[in-house]
């Protein structure tokens, strides 16, 4: 497979993962209820994001640090959100 094609398979799959996160960080903010919303898997799920994110750095892989970078924007929101309005 060439070079910018693996490249594009991964924002491919880095935006499709990041957008998940949209629809819930938009409910949460529009509703400010985080009733049904695991803190504890939030938390695991952001620690995950930061280790993906720092493994894109040190690789130098694009699309990895894009798309975490983004997700957890989206997951600290929802992450934080969560905290607050518990």
């Amino acid at each position: 497979m060439e070079p910018i094609a693996i490249k594009l398979l991964g924002f491919a799959a880095a935006t499709c993962t990041t957008l998940a996160y949209a629809p819930q960080f938009i409910k949460v903010w529009r509703t400010r209820s985080t009733e049904d919303i695991s803190l504890g898997m939030f938390l695991v799920m952001l620690l995950g994001l930061v280790l993906w994110l720092v493994y894109g750095l040190l690789s130098g892989d694009v699309p990895l640090i894009v798309a975490n970078a983004i997700t957890i924007v989206l997951a600290g929101g929802i992450l934080f959100m969560k905290l607050k309005y518990g």
